[in-house]
């Protein structure tokens, strides 16, 4: 009858351990349900960039002095600028900038050895294409703003707010703001 007695306590002990187990799966898994969750809905949601992103370069044209410092310290030569000595103002004259984003590593040294701030990065990494082709930006494609910029939501609130509307009965010059 011993024998009996010890086979049920271990069965006793097995039980409540494994219920033990069960019950800790559990709580672990509802201490989940209030959280946030990690993934979003990419083309619905897009996800905050942070204030250091490296994403798609932005070339100011007027800036850049042709000193090709960008293409020195590139890891892989990328950036492309092509410029002619002009004699009578003995200074380089810029004909074109271009980068291919379909090589590019976006490790942002251009942009942090640049000495005339003509390069930034932007918050923009939307670039996919169908052609990679398509992926060398020249100065014109670099020089567009980001449509994060351009599509600013703060403007678009502010104007489509119905707490402020501007009175049209005034002239444009006067530009009078009123409350309703």
């Amino acid at each position: 009858m011993f024998p009996m007695v010890t086979g049920f306590m271990n069965y006793g002990q097995q039980t409540i351990r494994a219920a033990r187990y069960i019950g800790q799966s559990f709580i672990i898994t509802l201490s989940h349900t209030n959280r946030l969750p990690v993934t979003i809905q990419y083309p619905y949601e897009k996800s905050i960039t942070s204030e250091r992103f490296r994403g798609r370069i932005h070339f100011e044209f007027d800036k850049c002095i042709a000193c090709e410092v960008c293409v020195r310290v590139c890891p892989i030569d990328l950036p492309v600028v092509d410029w002619r000595f002009e004699r009578d103002i003995k200074k380089k004259q810029l004909l074109n900038y271009s980068i291919d984003f379909g090589v590019c590593i976006f490790c942002g040294n251009c942009v942090e050895y640049c000495p005339t701030n003509c390069l930034s990065m932007t918050e923009e990494y939307e670039l996919s294409t169908y052609d990679r082709h398509e992926l060398n930006y020249n100065q014109i494609a670099l020089g567009r703003l980001p449509m994060s910029v351009i599509g600013d939501y703060t403007i678009q609130t502010v104007m489509n707010s119905t707490q402020i509307k501007i009175d049209k009965g005034k002239s444009l010059d006067s530009r009078t703001i009123t409350n309703y």
